[in-house]
């Protein structure tokens, strides 16, 4: 099924449903959440999925799952999407928290067939064997660490959300204490125990995932890295790969007039 609301489906009787659906370019989801499970792969562009707790990076070729019920809002960039919606007992082992996964080449093509899949099947029919090895697939997803924990405290909800709009790595944190009326200390503190993350740490992070975005666009490692405040694009590097464990070349897709990049 394509650009089918799945309000109008979500009944069926089928455990997996899969929709396709081509997105305007910055185009944002306002918060909803799902009964099923979905798995939200992103067949082209950048997206980036926020629930009450963090936020989740998806570049072209990776997937987020997120549970039932989970409330979520999201931002499409050049976004086409394969999604599959699952009943939540065909899934018992489904995370409970949103969970980026890297996708494997078999997973990509039978999530970019599955929708043109009979969504009510013979039972013993090649669609209904291609469903069966698409849960299989599921279980097998490796994780990617592109997530980013966000505070429930309200106050530092906001410095946070705000300091996404425009990160910079060198944004010192008593800027943030101030803007707190609280010590640098007690910043750190309260930042740990919302996160999980030092502030430091979470800065890194935010910086760097807030590039996979730049640099899945085609936007140039130089300038990228130059915008976040680096002091050059080694400096970028190092910082980069000690988050994601891979150098910035590979999440970036080419830019007009950049020739072929590294797969993504």
């Amino acid at each position: 099924m394509r650009n089918v609301p799945l309000a109008e489906v979500d009944r069926h009787p089928s455990a997996v449903l899969a929709i396709g659906t081509d997105y305007p370019y910055d185009h944002v989801l306002p918060p909803h959440e799902h009964r099923r499970a979905q798995v939200l792969y992103a067949a082209t562009g950048v997206m980036r999925v926020e629930t009450a707790d963090g936020s989740w990076t998806v570049p072209t070729d990776r997937a987020v799952l997120i549970p039932p019920r989970t409330g979520h809002s999201v931002v499409m960039t050049g976004v086409s999407t394969r999604s599959l919606y699952i009943e939540p007992a065909a899934v018992p082992w489904f995370p409970v928290r949103c969970r980026a996964v890297d996708v494997s080449a078999l997973l990509r093509e039978l999530l970019l067939a599955a929708v043109d899949l009979d969504p009510d099947p013979p039972a013993h029919g090649r669609d209904a064997a291609l469903t069966a090895l698409l849960l299989h697939e599921l279980r097998t997803l490796a994780p990617l660490p592109l997530d980013l924990p966000l505070p429930t405290d309200p106050a530092l909800r906001r410095l946070c959300d705000a300091y996404l709009l425009r990160p910079g790595v060198h944004d010192p944190p008593a800027r943030w204490a101030a803007a707190l009326g609280v010590s640098e200390r007690t910043l750190a503190r309260r930042f740990h125990r919302e996160t999980g993350l030092g502030f430091a740490r979470w800065r890194q992070r935010a910086c760097v995932l807030h590039a996979v975005r730049r640099l899945a666009s085609g936007a140039p490692v130089t300038r990228v890295a130059a915008d976040l405040g680096y002091e050059n694009p080694a400096a970028f590097t190092v910082a980069f790969r000690s988050v994601l464990g891979r150098p910035p070349s590979a999440y970036r897709r080419p830019g007009p007039g950049n020739g072929p990049g590294p797969a993504a």
